[in-house]
Order: C-alpha cells, then structure tokens, then sequence
C-alpha cells in the first residue's frame, strides 16, 4: 500500500476516505468486526466533530483525521496501540501519523509564548500564534532504544509498566546538546550500569506514546555489571539467545530489533 503524505486537502477528493476518528484518544472501529476497517463515505453530519486533518493518500484514496464528540453504535472504541497490532504496516503508520497529528492540534491551540489564541495555517502544517507570530509544528521527541549483546546473551530488561512477563531493550530520550549516539551510552549506563561499544543503527519508527520517532540500535557489552536503575528499571539480566522471556511483538520496532538479532545470531526466536 503506497501512502502519499499531505497536509493539503485535494481539489479532487475521493467519494471514500479512510477516516481516523478519535474520542478520548481511541480510535473508532466497526463494532462488528474490527478488522473490516476500510475507506468509508463522509456520514451525513459530522458537526460534533473537531476540525479535519487531512494525512494524504493511501493507494489513491484520502486519509482524514479528527476527535469525534462520540462513538456512533455502529463503532468502538478501541485503544490506540491495541488498534495498530491488529493493522498492516501502511495502516499502523498512519494511525500512529492520525493520533500524532490530534494531539499536536489539541496540545498547541494556545500559544506557549505569549498565551494568545493560536490559528491553522492555511499552507502547512502549522499553528501561528496571530499576536507575537510563534509558529508550532507537530513535534517529534527523538529517542533511542539499544540492544545489548555479548557472545550468546541478550541483555532485557523490563520497566514496571510493562505487561506482565514482558522484557524488552532500553530504551530513553535524547537530551538537549547530545547526539542519538551519545544518548545509547548514556542511557544504558544509567539504566544498568555497563558500557558498550560498536554501536550499530538498525532501524527507527514513528511511535504515537505521544509522539516519538525511535531510533534503534544494537550495542556490543564492553564491561560492567547489571545494575537496575531505581524506579527506571525493574528487573534486567543476560538472556540466551535461545531461552528468551516474553518479548514485544513485531508491530513495535523493539520487536524487530530483538528477532532479527537473534536470527543474525543464529537462532530463531
């Protein structure tokens, strides 16, 4: 599925649109079958609704956003990252793209400058404050996450707000004045006390918690042992390549990065 980004509604709109509608940040599903999401005709009225977002296209046909003041029966509201698990690549880039671009609108109708009632701008993507001319794109908060390994062993680690038995790579955001690289070593020596070394780029994705562009990495140990971070990291250990705990599944990067590494390694997961 080719999507076509755009923050410009077309002068030649499609008779069907995939349309996001949100309320209270969950994404409306068919009731009846979730998985039968697909571009739909514009409903006769939508006047609860916030103000339209257009996305671009996908396979020639408009995506739209918008917060929806209810859920209509034949819909449901289905949490955000529930909804993206069950969607094709294309489709859980865009919803991640939807949800980004709602809460960028919500969060800037006021400008953090001078406090001034802020306005679409009618050529991009943007809110302008009319008073002191602050301009606010959607923001991006880029953050990495690392994958350490040594011969055999993974180093997992799990956060108290992960599912039960769920153990993943490390992860945090980039700081002011430091590089993506910087952060890796910083992060994982803050969060387990070792170091590293040969960090290796594997790959980034758009992630919606709220707006995050992660950026992941694999990282060879260079010495140290595992020492959690207070409140930061529940539990962390070695893991055998072929004995791993309960890992993210592949909709989410940090998936990928723990597969694909054990594939290179030379075990499947």
């Amino acid at each position: 599925m080719a999507f076509v980004p755009s923050s410009l509604p077309p002068a030649d709109p499609t008779p069907r649109a995939w349309q996001f509608a949100f309320v209270d940040g969950k994404l409306l599903l068919p009731a009846a079958d979730p998985s039968a999401f697909a571009p739909q005709p514009w409903p006769a009225s939508d006047a609860g609704s916030a103000a339209r977002h257009y996305l671009g296209r996908l396979d020639g046909v408009d995506c739209w956003t918008y917060a929806a003041a209810d859920a209509p029966a034949s819909v449901q509201p289905v949490a955000l990252r529930a909804a993206m698990m069950q969607f094709p690549a294309a489709l859980l880039a865009l919803a991640g793209r939807a949800a980004q671009v709602l809460e960028w609108d919500r969060a800037h109708r006021y400008c953090g400058a001078c406090g001034t009632p802020t306005e679409a701008h009618v050529r991009e993507r943007s809110r302008v404050c009319p008073k002191c001319g602050q301009v606010s794109y959607p923001r991006i908060s880029p953050a990495m996450m690392a994958l350490v390994w040594r011969d055999g062993e993974l180093l997992l680690a799990r956060a108290p707000h992960f599912a039960p038995g769920m153990h993943s790579a490390l992860a945090g955001f980039v700081e002011a004045g430091e590089s993506v690289e910087e952060c890796v070593v910083r992060e994982i020596a803050e969060e387990v006390g070792v170091a590293v070394k040969n960090l290796r780029y594997f790959g980034s994705q758009s992630w919606p918690f709220p707006h995050s562009l992660m950026l992941a990495f694999t990282a060879e140990w260079a010495g140290g042992e595992i020492v959690p971070q207070p409140d930061e990291i529940e539990s962390a250990g070695w893991y055998p390549i072929d004995a791993l705990p309960g890992i993210p599944p592949r909709f989410s990067i940090a998936g990928h990065l723990i597969r694909d590494t054990v594939i290179e390694m030379g075990v499947r997961a």
